[in-house]
């Protein structure tokens, strides 16, 4: 049923712009699928979807592979502005921490960022440790998250 679902809601997001949890959750029941919003939380996170921008001041639910790189700092910047509520580092660790439910998708743009000098990152809730390769490292690291927060 999971994976059944979670097709449908790549289907659902390919074919028409959803900008909301109870959209999708009323497409779903539109295709025979009755859920919940706690449900479709878990699966927007699992499918690691993104809000994209869609008509003047309107977001849309899009798969990540759908943004257009020229458009990925803008889109990690505001995803920044938006969800980081502050952070600090220790030796080669950095902590960040984010508005409540935040943290995943905002490690998941750090993941796929491309800084050659992140070794990982680890996701809660609202917080987010990132491992840097190395201590002298971090404070390229420190500079590149304070600029995304200008």
């Amino acid at each position: 049923m999971k994976l059944r679902r979670q097709r449908l809601i790549l289907e659902i997001i390919d074919e028409k712009p959803i900008t909301t949890q109870s959209q999708l959750a009323e497409e779903l029941l539109e295709r025979g699928i009755k859920t919940t919003q706690a449900t479709i939380s878990r699966d927007i996170k699992e499918l690691h979807l993104i809000k994209v921008s869609f008509g003047p001041e309107s977001y849309r639910y899009a798969r990540p592979q759908q943004m257009d790189p020229p458009q990925s700092f803008e889109r990690m910047r505001r995803l920044f502005r938006e969800n980081v509520v502050k952070h600090d580092f220790s030796e080669n660790l950095i902590l960040i921490k984010t508005l409540p439910g935040a943290a995943h998708n905002v490690a998941f743009a750090i993941d796929n960022s491309g800084w050659k000098e992140l070794l990982g990152t680890v996701a809660g809730d609202d917080t987010i440790l990132i491992i840097i390769k190395q201590r002298d490292a971090v404070c390229q690291v420190m500079e590149r998250i304070d600029q995304m927060l200008r």
